[in-house]
């Protein structure tokens, strides 16, 4: 017997079905200065991966993109130009 609770190959978000979790996020600001660093360039390998990485993400609907207007509460802002 298998079940969804766990990613797997076909399913690599897994799923709990039937259950709640509530997740706090707490953010102070200012922001620490670990959240304050520039930005950097990446590798072109780096770049790859990462917009492999990406594309994933938002295929499976776990990120999404936004407009620059658009309000959101929390963000972590990837930037691939």
């Amino acid at each position: 017997m298998t079940t969804k609770a766990f990613a797997s190959y076909k399913e690599p978000l897994g799923a709990i079905i039937g259950h709640e979790a509530d997740i706090i996020l707490n953010i102070e600001r200012p922001y620490s200065p670990l959240f304050r660093r520039p930005a950097y360039p990446a590798s072109p390998k780096s770049r790859e991966a990462l917009e492999t990485h990406i594309k994933e993400l938002l295929d499976l609907g776990v990120i999404r993109e936004f407009g620059h207007n658009e309000e959101v509460e929390i963000t972590t802002p990837v930037i691939v130009a």
